[in-house]
């Protein structure tokens, strides 16, 4: 399949938020209170080369959760239209856009051209969010361990809190989203 007939079988927006289960409300959270900074000279850029994007998500992310909000505060500034395709049902697509080559992580935006050609990846973190990740995940005891999946399920739940209310992090991923598409 092209990637127009991907963009073409995703879900808009609304529809994938307002069939979402796990990360609703912090995702809305997030997006109700994210301001995109005055980047005019950007959005208008962005209007003139008529993107698309492909998001490949699932509700149970929470990285979903935080880069999602942002993608679609910029793509109303820029009008660019966003299409959402679950991840673990577009398989043939999402291993096209493996992390270092072997990971399904997501999110994974697409960004497309009017004639669906690729012209950006992004995903699935920020720079210092992927620090912020690495650093929790180094303190988690080794996968063996009795108490592993306490800690980790605790890391977790730190990390959605962190996501949702540290507007540092939404910045960041504002600005890797702007540095990849310009």
């Amino acid at each position: 399949m092209s990637l127009n007939d991907w963009f073409e079988k995703g879900m808009k927006p609304d529809l994938y938020i307002e069939s979402m289960e796990k990360h609703k409300e912090d995702t809305l959270q997030i997006y109700d209170n994210f301001i995109l900074p005055n980047d005019e000279a950007f959005f208008e850029q962005l209007r003139d080369r008529n993107l698309r994007a492909i998001v490949l998500t699932e509700d149970w992310c929470g990285d979903a959760m935080l880069n999602l909000p942002i993608l679609l505060k910029l793509s109303e500034a820029a009008q660019i239209q966003v299409r959402i395709l679950l991840r673990d049902q577009n398989l043939e697509l999402m291993d096209q856009y493996l992390t270092n080559g072997k990971a399904r992580s997501i999110p994974i935006f697409v960004f497309i051209d009017e004639n669906g050609n690729e012209v950006a990846k992004w995903g699935p973190r920020a720079e210092r969010v992927q620090k912020f990740v690495d650093d929790s995940r180094s303190k988690l005891p080794p996968q063996d361990a009795e108490d592993f999946k306490e800690k980790s399920n605790e890391m977790h739940m730190f990390m959605t809190k962190s996501y949702r209310d540290h507007t540092d992090f939404w910045t960041d991923v504002y600005d890797s989203l702007k540095e990849t598409l310009q």
